[in-house]
């Protein structure tokens, strides 16, 4: 209790100092630069993007991505629906997704 009564009396003889004024200062004048100019060349044509390679899914990370795309279903219909119906759809979107 007795420092933050300190702390307060510092923060009260704090006085601020008074601004000095600015000194008016001369315009500084600016030499006219030239620019160098750049010849652009053309970019180097660029490989084709190869696809990806497809890697298997675990039955394990299929059902996670299952159970996500049901709840967000559920969720979007304020989960007044049947839940094996969210579930059924989201297996349908999975398995979609998986089969690009």
């Amino acid at each position: 209790m007795a420092t933050a009564k300190k702390k307060a009396e510092k923060k009260v003889e704090k006085k601020v100092a008074p601004k000095k004024a600015a000194a008016a200062k001369e315009p500084v004048k600016k030499e006219a630069t030239k620019k160098a100019t750049v010849k652009k060349t053309a970019a180097p044509a660029k490989a084709p993007v190869k696809a990806a390679v497809a890697r298997e899914i675990s039955p394990e990370e299929r059902y996670h991505m299952v159970e996500t795309a049901a709840y967000f279903r559920a969720e979007k219909d304020s989960f007044r629906g049947d839940s094996s119906q969210y579930w059924t759809e989201a297996e349908k979107e999975v398995a979609a997704m998986l089969k690009k």
